[in-house]
C-alpha cells in the first residue's frame, strides 16, 4: 500500500529511510510548538489553546502535503509571519488578535486562488536556473544564522551587529560537538547521521543536568479559546489592506524560496529545476494556512528544516505523513518532545547548511550579470534574516541588471511584473 501511495521504488527510497526522515525533519521544527505559543501568547491569546493549534495546524498541513503532493516537506506556523503578526499587526498596529486571525484567513484565501489559477506556478517557473540556485544556497546561509544563533555560537553585538558568543558554556560546545559528530557519521556513510547526532546531544543534555526531562504524557489543553474566534469582518478595514498583502507576500515567496530548496536537496526537480508536483505542492500548503487561521494559529507554512529530512533521504510524501503523525503525538507527548534542546537541533540545521550551499557551484562565476544577483540573493537571506527579502533582492538585481546591459531576453513577463510589486513591496508596503 505504502509502495502504491508514495511511490517508494520510483524514488529510490524505503519505508525504514522514510521514517527516520520524518523523525528528523520533526526533531529539527519541534522548536515550534513552544517558540510560537510563546509569541503569540504576548497577544493576549490562550497559550494552551495556541500550543493545540500549532500541533494540529502541523499535522494537517504535512499529511496534506505528503497525500497531494507526495514531497517530503513538512508545514507549520511559520516564524517571521508570527513575529509579525505578534509585534507589528497587535501590539504595533494595535489591532485585537481575532482581526489579526482575520487579516490570515483573507490572506490564505487569496493563496488559495493563486494556487487553484497556477499563478504561483507560474510565478515560481519564471525563476531562472542560476536564481533558483542562488535562493537554494541562500536558505542554507539562513539556516545557518538560525542554527549559530541557536546554539548561542554566534550573538547580537551593539557595535557589530553580531559577534561570538561565550564558547566556554556548555550549550555553544555541544551544538559544536554536535556538528562534528554529524559530519564524521555521514562522511563515513552512516545512515540516519543527523537523527543520531541529535539524539546524542540530548541524551547527554538530559544526563548532564543541562536540560530537563519533562516526562512523557500530558494531556493536551483546551483549543476552544482560540478556535474559530478569527474576526474576518474586522480584517476588512482598510488600514489592513496592507498587512493582508505582506502575510499573503512573505507566505508566497517564504514558500516558493522552501519549496525550491528542499526539492533540489532531495533532487526531485528535473533537468530544467523544475519541481514536477509543484502545483499540488502549492495547492496543498495553501489548504494548510486556510486551516491555521480556523484553529487559531498565525500562518502556516512549508517549513525550512524539511531539508534535514532530506539530507538523511526523506524523498516521498510519507516523511512528511511521519512528521504529521509526530505532530499529532505531541499533543499528548509535549514534555518529551520539549526534551531536545536548541543546541542539540542547532547542529543538523547547520549540517544542512553545508549540503545546500553546494548549489553555489551550479553559477557562472564568470559572468558578472549573472553572479552579482546570485551573491545578492544568497546574502540577503541571513543578513535581513528573511527568505522572501533575498527573493525580492535577487528578482529586483536580476531584472535591472540584464535589462541595462542588453541582455534582455534573459528576462519573462513575470520577472519584470514581480520586479515592479518587489520594488512597491519594499519602498512602501514595508510594515
Amino acid at each position: 500500500m505504502l509502495e502504491k501511495l508514495f511511490k517508494l521504488k520510483a524514488n529510490n527510497t524505503n519505508v525504514k529511510t522514510e521514517i527516520i526522515a520524518g523523525i528528523t525533519t520533526f526533531l529539527a521544527m519541534a522548536y515550534i510548538l513552544f517558540v510560537n505559543p510563546s509569541i503569540l501568547g504576548q497577544t493576549g491569546m490562550d497559550k494552551g489553546a495556541v500550543f493545540v493549534a500549532t500541533c494540529l495546524a502541523a499535522a494537517i498541513g504535512s499529511v496534506l502535503m505528503g497525500m497531494i503532493a507526495n514531497l517530503p516537506i513538512a508545514l507549520a506556523p511559520g516564524m517571521g509571519l508570527n513575529a509579525f503578526f505578534t509585534y507589528t499587526v497587535v501590539l504595533h498596529m494595535g489591532y485585537h488578535w481575532q482581526v489579526a486571525l482575520g487579516a490570515v484567513f483573507i490572506s490564505a484565501v487569496l493563496f488559495f486562488c493563486l494556487s487553484i489559477f497556477k499563478i504561483r506556478e507560474w510565478i515560481i517557473r519564471s525563476i531562472p536556473l542560476p536564481l533558483r540556485s542562488a535562493i537554494a544556497a541562500g536558505i542554507g546561509l539562513f539556516l545557518a544564522i538560525v542554527a549559530l544563533e541557536g546554539a548561542g555560537i554566534v550573538v547580537d553585538n551593539p557595535a557589530t551587529l553580531v559577534g561570538m558568543g561565550d564558547l566556554t558554556k556548555p550549550g555553544p560546545l555541544l551544538a559544536i560537538a554536535g556538528f562534528f559528530l554529524i559530519v564524521i557519521l555521514e562522511a563515513r556513510r552512516v545512515t540516519g547521521a543527523v537523527l543520531i547526532g541529535i539524539l546524542v546531544i540530548t541524551a547527554i543534555s538530559i544526563l548532564t543536568g543541562l536540560s530537563p526531562f519533562g516526562g512523557v504524557i500530558s494531556s493536551p489543553p483546551s483549543l476552544a479559546p482560540t478556535f474559530l474566534q478569527l474576526d474576518i469582518a474586522g480584517a476588512f478595514n482598510v488600514g489592513l489592506i496592507s498587512v493582508i498583502f505582506a502575510f499573503l507576500f512573505v507566505d508566497v515567496f517564504d514558500n516558493s524560496g522552501t519549496l525550491i530548496g528542499v526539492t533540489r536537496k532531495a533532487g526531485l526537480t528535473d533537468e530544467q529545476g523544475n519541481i514536477p508536483s509543484m502545483g499540488r505542492a502549492l495547492l496543498s500548503d495553501s489548504i494548510a494556512a486556510l486551516f491555521g487561521s480556523l484553529l487559531g494559529t498565525s500562518t502556516t507554512t512549508s517549513f525550512v528544516e524539511s531539508s534535514a529530512g532530506a539530507a538523511v533521504g526523506g524523498r516521498t510524501g510519507l516523511t512528511a505523513i511521519v512528521v504529521g503523525i509526530l505532530f499529532l503525538l505531541s499533543l499528548f507527548f509535549s514534555p518529551l518532545a520539549g526534551s531536545v534542546p536548541v543546541y542539540a537541533t542547532a547542529p543538523a540545521l547547520l549540517f544542512v547548511a553545508v549540503l545546500m550551499a553546494s548549489s553555489l557551484a551550479e553559477i557562472d562565476w564568470k559572468d558578472i550579470s549573472t553572479a552579482a544577483p546570485a551573491t545578492i540573493t544568497a546574502l540577503s537571506m541571513p543578513l535581513t534574516y528573511s527568505i522572501a527579502n533575498g527573493i525580492a533582492f535577487g528578482f529586483i538585481s536580476w531584472t535591472v541588471i540584464k535589462l541595462c546591459t542588453g541582455r534582455y531576453k534573459e528576462l519573462n513577463p513575470a520577472l519584470i511584473v514581480l520586479t515592479v510589486l518587489f520594488v512597491i513591496k519594499l519602498g512602501w508596503l514595508t510594515a
